[in-house]
């Protein structure tokens, strides 16, 4: 007994060892009951609602307010999330999902910004100036799963590399078409005044919270975008939380494990890799329509492929497979570089320097950790809790033997 009591401590000494820093907290997580995560999240979404009100001295970024800082968070952390749906769950590699996120954007300009031809504000209707930009959000997201599915049919029996360069091409070809199509999308000189939710309106913010007017103090315009990003990101979570422990999640694992394998034991492959894309890009679109409508104006030059490996560089960096993983990227891939705006070393203004510090991030991470900061627990999905209670119970009646 002492012999195996000492084995056992042996085993889990060396366990602990082996664990690198982002495992402990998600095993932490991992062990902790459904009632005890929701609370968990309600108190720290919570407190992530209130940062840009209080902010700690050693967060807040230069040049830039926290709020707005956090308003581009949000927005990457919608994108990381569709993203890991196609990359993470379902492991198709897309170099072009910056496409998706220009369609979404597009289609809110196009409908309403007055230097488009085909804009559909009037002063009556769901295009109204109070609801024209809460009524383009959904048209977004449905115009843009729409392109994931026309993409998606032809290109999705590829694999590997063809699939990426097919994707790469796609985002490009966004890029091009809102760069050439003058006489739709105005060209490179993009379309502006584009509509945003007319919410507050008073004597002393007549276009209301969310306009650019609403530029001092801590609840600025940039803190209610990230109010309202965060609500948007906390449903998507749930969505593709529940979808995660459904047949369509385990199909995804299946998939991005061994096609070959999933398809010989009765998997619609290419159905599921279907599903998968075209859920990314209506995510993508959705957040495309939360940046055409902060900024206010969109240009071809916003959408380019840096931006899509930005992206990729978030679910990488994160963990792919993990949702909360991939929003821990995307808060470093925005936050660092806001950051390290106006500080300087040797004359350099760090700031400048951020795709070398994720370059250097991405090459250590891929020698030291490739499965990324967070990365994502094979469990069963479904039914988890009850083969747990299972195990737990043969464990007892062994021990009781």
């Amino acid at each position: 007994m002492s012999h195996q009591a000492g084995s056992e401590t042996t085993k889990s000494t060396a366990a602990k060892r082996l664990l690198a820093p982002g495992d402990g907290l998600r095993q932490w997580w991992d062990g902790l009951g459904r009632p005890q995560k929701w609370l968990f999240g309600i108190v720290g979404f919570g407190l992530l609602a209130l940062l840009p009100l209080y902010p700690p001295p050693w967060v807040a970024t230069t040049g830039i307010s926290l709020g707005g800082t956090m308003a581009q968070f949000v927005m990457i952390a919608i994108i990381a999330i569709g993203l890991n749906v196609v990359v993470g769950q379902a492991g198709l590699l897309d170099l072009g999902y910056v496409g998706f996120y220009a369609v979404g954007a597009y289609t809110v300009a196009l409908l309403t910004s007055p230097d488009s031809p085909w804009n559909k504000m009037g002063a009556t209707g769901f295009f109204s100036k109070d609801w024209a930009w809460l009524s383009c959000v959904p048209i977004a997201m449905a115009v843009t799963a729409l392109a994931g599915l026309i993409l998606g049919t032809p290109t999705l029996r590829l694999r590997g590399d063809y699939l990426a360069i097919v994707t790469l091409g796609f985002g490009e070809i966004i890029r091009l078409l809102a760069d050439n199509l003058s006489d739709v999308t105005n060209g490179s000189r993009g379309l502006n005044q584009i509509a945003y939710p007319r919410v507050g309106e008073s004597e002393r913010l007549p276009n209301g919270v969310f306009s650019a007017g609403n530029s001092s103090g801590d609840a600025n315009y940039g803190t209610w975008w990230f109010w309202l990003g965060l609500l948007l990101m906390i449903g998507i979570l749930l969505l593709v939380g529940n979808l995660e422990r459904s047949r369509v999640g385990r199909a995804w694992v299946a998939i991005r494990e061994d096609e070959d394998a999933a398809e010989v034991m009765g998997v619609n492959t290419f159905r599921f890799k279907l599903w998968a894309f075209v859920i990314g890009a209506g995510i993508g679109g959705l957040s495309g329509a939360l940046y055409a409508g902060q900024v206010q104006y969109v240009a071809p030059t916003n959408f380019n492929i840096i931006n899509s490996m930005l992206f990729l560089a978030a679910v990488v960096l994160g963990g792919q497979g993990n949702k909360l993983g991939v929003i821990f990227g995307a808060f470093v891939i925005v936050y660092l570089p806001n950051r390290l705006l106006g500080v300087h070393l040797f004359g350099i203004n760090l700031g400048d320097l951020k795709y070398l510090f994720f370059g250097l991030a991405l090459v250590v991470l891929m020698i030291f950790r490739p499965q990324g900061l967070f990365p994502v627990r094979q469990q069963l999905l479904a039914y988890a809790s009850s083969a747990k209670k299972l195990l737990s119970k043969a464990d007892d009646s062994k021990a009781a033997a």
